[in-house]
């Protein structure tokens, strides 16, 4: 009886429904995935820097790319996508990776990540190295996420290079067993952005005959990848100092009794260190050069303020020494700040401080900052966040400023200062959760030119700090644009994008595949053909009969 069970087994061999059974459900189950879901992931990307200083082009020169993800220790050819975190890279496999490398994916420290000192300094000296130079191949970087701490794992540990394989058998194991991730980036062509730098300006009107005293600062931020540049020290502290300045003063100001012997111009300038302060340039080529100078006519000296709450302590930066006697010379002695004196290079591509653009008008001109040198990294840095520290820092700073240049408008020697300064307690105290709401405002988001400079003069950041201003003085808005003949900068967008990762097996791991299936299918056609006779002798050795069909 079992013998005709079996003579129907043999005869389902010849049907087609076998060969599917056979043939194509192993095959799917082989090549399905594990968990579908982890097979791909989609992230936000900030692209790197790009913008043209003097027809130089500086930052990425490309958007789009599709390549195989590879680590910093595995990846050897154009075809393959650097991933790493942005700590873990050197200046010079930056500079390698730049000249061979298809792309290159950088992930930004975990929020609550602490720095050292050491870490800070190595990621702000990349940064000036990304910026100074063309990078032909796409740059991206990426917020953390515990999906990018799993696939920057997987790169490191899949890929293992011969020399760190034990045996040959290891090494081509690890190859075929390894994971892959095939990384796409779909973005437009970058294209020329129409900036126009924006420059506010209003005046509280001292006594008749009054000198005019420039209080200024750039309000734009800088770094490597331009949506992730918060600029909380460059220069959101400078600008909120500004807004700041202006409610203190404007209280004083307010009684004709009480204005002082100096007409204060506050101004906030976009198009900051990293463009050299073209909006400043262009303001003052409009103010002085125009048939009604008068705002201008008679400036005693231009204050400038950046990057000021860093340290709680300020440093005079200065073009030119200022003399004994002379009003530079009064605010430094009141602040007991040292003195930085760099001479202005017009050789060099950027200006080192926005004041020189009024020295080179000849005006007296300084800028207040924390920062010892112009040089620092910390001033074009993704890492420049708001603190609590620099915060206290910055309410410090500008409290000390307000004193020193009211002891200078009003003319009070150090004595009557110290007799009389309850009186000036309430007029010249900063109100910190109004500093707080402002430092917390402007460094929460993203000033780069490509975003502050593309919007509506009355729109976004320029919007919001023409609107402060105007409550302590009537404010002219002034937007400027670049000569299209002779640019002195150019923009370029896209700045965000769309990531995707795909988690695929190696190329080498497709070839074992199409081989293990070969070999599957040649099994399978020779059992088929072999099981009819192999049967029918089977059956005449059991029942001594040939099996007749």
């Amino acid at each position: 009886m079992w013998l005709d069970e079996a003579d129907g087994f043999a005869e389902i061999f010849k049907g087609y429904l076998p060969y599917y059974l056979l043939v194509a459900l192993p095959i799917f189950i082989i090549m399905s995935p594990v968990n579908p879901v982890a097979a791909s992931h989609e992230f936000s990307v900030y692209r790197m820097q790009q913008y043209d200083l003097h027809t130089v082009p500086h930052g990425c020169r490309s958007a789009s790319f599709n390549l195989e993800g590879r680590s910093l220790t595995s990846w050897s050819t154009s075809r393959h996508c650097v991933v790493a975190r942005v700590q873990d890279i050197t200046v010079e496999q930056f500079m390698e990776i730049r000249s061979k490398a298809g792309a290159l994916l950088l992930v930004m420290p975990k929020n609550d990540t602490v720095l050292t000192p050491e870490e800070r300094e190595h990621i702000q000296i990349l940064e000036l190295a990304m910026i100074q130079n063309e990078v032909n191949a796409p740059v991206y970087f990426a917020q953390w996420t515990p999906d990018f701490e799993d696939i920057i794992k997987d790169l490191q540990h899949s890929f293992i290079t011969d020399d760190k394989s034990g045996t040959a058998l290891e090494a081509m194991y690890n190859t075929v067993s390894s994971n892959g991730y095939q990384i796409v980036v779909s973005a437009p062509v970058p294209q020329k952005l129409d900036s126009k730098p924006v420059t506010l300006h209003g005046k509280l009107v001292g006594r008749a005959g009054s000198q005019t005293i420039i209080i200024a600062a750039h309000y734009d931020s800088s770094g490597v990848a331009p949506d992730l540049s918060l600029g909380a020290d460059s220069n959101a502290s400078g600008a909120v100092a500004v807004v700041e300045l202006a409610r203190i003063f404007s209280r004083l100001y307010s009684r004709p009794g009480a204005r002082g012997a100096a007409t204060l111009l506050f101004v906030l300038t976009a198009a900051g260190h990293s463009l050299n302060y073209f909006a400043a340039k262009k303001w003052l080529e409009e103010q002085l050069d125009a048939a009604d100078a008068a705002l201008l006519q008679d400036v005693s000296f231009a204050m400038c303020l950046d990057a000021i709450s860093s340290a709680p302590s300020l440093t005079m930066h200065v073009s030119k020494p200022p003399k004994p006697g002379g009003a530079a010379h009064s605010i430094k002695s009141r602040l007991g700040a040292p003195l930085n004196h760099k001479k202005i290079n017009l050789a060099d591509e950027t200006l080192a401080w926005q004041h020189e653009r009024f020295s080179i008008r000849r005006m007296t001109a300084f800028t207040l900052s924390s920062l010892q040198s112009h040089r620092e990294p910390s001033r074009s840095s993704i890492l420049d966040t708001p603190s609590v520290g620099g915060l206290a820092n910055l309410v410090h700073n500008i409290e000390s400023t307000a004193r020193a240049l009211a002891s200078h408008i009003y003319n009070l020697t150090d004595e009557v200062n110290d007799e009389d300064s309850a009186l000036y307690d309430d007029a010249l105290g900063v109100d910190e959760a109004f500093v707080k709401h402002w430092y917390k405002y402007l460094s929460s988001q993203s000033r780069a030119p490509q975003i502050i400079t593309t919007t509506a003069p009355n729109a976004g950041v320029t919007g919001a700090l023409e609107r402060a201003l105007s409550r302590y003085m009537e404010v002219t808005v002034s937007a400027h644009s670049a000569d299209k003949r002779e640019p002195e900068f150019t923009l370029y967008g896209t700045t965000r994008a769309t990531l995707f990762v795909y988690s695929v097996k190696p190329a080498v791991f497709d070839l074992i595949l199409t081989l293990a299936i070969l070999s599957y299918l040649t099994v399978v056609y020779f059992a088929i053909q072999v099981f009819p006779r192999f049967y029918e002798e089977y059956a005449r050795i059991i029942t001594g009969k040939v099996k007749v069909n």
